[in-house]
């Protein structure tokens, strides 16, 4: 009877073998590198869009948690009390100053 046991359990091995080999050669053929090549990319692609819609969420959650005083969305103005970035100068005469030189 054990010799039957010993039997079938180096039989088993082989089968497992033959197939992990065949699949090992068939992941390195061209094709299958290719096919392991596009899954990576299928998986970056749906890691960054659920991390962009977890973002997007959590956004909206603080939103409505914080209300007006989280929004901190810069706004453009078109006014004077917009900051230039050209330099001032003062072309302005004083007078008091004019006569000390």
């Amino acid at each position: 009877m054990s010799r039957a046991v010993w039997f079938v359990a180096g039989a088993g091995m082989g089968v497992y073998a033959m197939i992990r080999g065949r699949r090992a050669a068939e992941a390195l053929t061209p094709d299958g590198l290719h096919d392991r090549w596009q899954a990576l990319g299928v998986g970056a692609r749906m890691f960054r869009e659920e991390v962009a819609q977890a973002k997007t969420d959590k956004e909206l959650e603080l939103r409505e948690r914080f209300g007006p005083a989280y929004d901190r969305t810069p706004q453009l103005s078109s006014g004077l009390d917009t900051p230039s970035l050209v330099p001032h100068e003062d072309y302005s005469t004083d007078e008091s100053k004019e006569g000390t030189h």
